[in-house]
């Protein structure tokens, strides 16, 4: 199926009135086509059966740039792969797409794309790592979004260790930021953490807790057994 395909059986499921919900609420200018997310996955699974993985690379990169939403979103399920073999244009198309992220729910796709391809190489931490001084919002977000696997660990190696307290020390220069949005990027990462090694978290807390809003300090304590948040 070519891209202009893909869009069109995107297009034939046009929803008005969600589009005009889903517009409202990203507050971003683009087109939208109101298909729902079980009607994506559907689509996604029909075209990763049959694809291989260069070709899903390049319908990924052709639908990305239609710049509509939902051709985004999907775009991003096509390289969402735990195991793909060389990886690098994979990785490189998705780093590629962090500039233009503008809204959490195509942010949160290709961030989850991009955490099979770090969690799978995790020398690109090092990359991720230059992303916490970017000027773009989007891109400082994605950093701790796409290194959630990292706060699921139960029995982390010394390696893995390391790579937690590296992505904690970004946490902790993102902690007193005014932006909501990477505040809350906090939040979720150390309430993730939280569920596999509660004292760091704690231990985080009380480091730089105070200079973090109470709602995301309530956010980060929200498993915690006891936790002066």
């Amino acid at each position: 199926m070519t891209y202009i395909e893909v869009i069109q059986a995107l297009s034939e499921k046009t929803n008005p009135e969600r589009a005009a919900d889903l517009a409202k609420y990203h507050k971003v200018l683009r087109p939208y086509y109101g298909v729902s997310n079980t009607e994506l996955n559907e689509i996604g699974a029909e075209l990763r059966a049959v694809e291989s993985d260069d070709y899903g690379v390049d319908l990924a990169s052709k639908l990305w740039t239609t710049n509509v939403f939902e051709a985004r979103i999907l775009a991003a399920k096509l390289v969402t792969r735990a195991i793909i073999r060389p990886d690098t244009a994979t990785w490189d198309l998705i780093t590629s797409w962090v500039p233009d992220l503008d809204c959490e729910a195509i942010a949160d796709q290709v961030c989850k794309a991009g955490q099979k391809r770090v969690a799978m190489n995790p020398a690109r931490l090092d990359e991720i790592e230059t992303w916490t001084k970017s000027d773009h919002v989007w891109t400082q977000r994605a950093a701790l979004v796409m290194t959630l696997p990292w706060t699921k660990q139960n029995n982390p190696k010394p390696a893995d260790l390391d790579a937690r307290e590296c992505i904690l020390g970004w946490a902790a220069t993102y902690s007193n930021d005014p932006l909501w949005l990477i505040q809350k990027s906090v939040g979720v990462w150390l309430r993730e953490l939280s569920k596999h090694d509660a004292p760091r978290v704690q231990a985080f807390l009380d480091a730089h807790g105070d200079a973090m809003r109470p709602s995301v300090r309530k956010e980060a304590a929200r498993n915690l057994p006891s936790v002066d948040a």
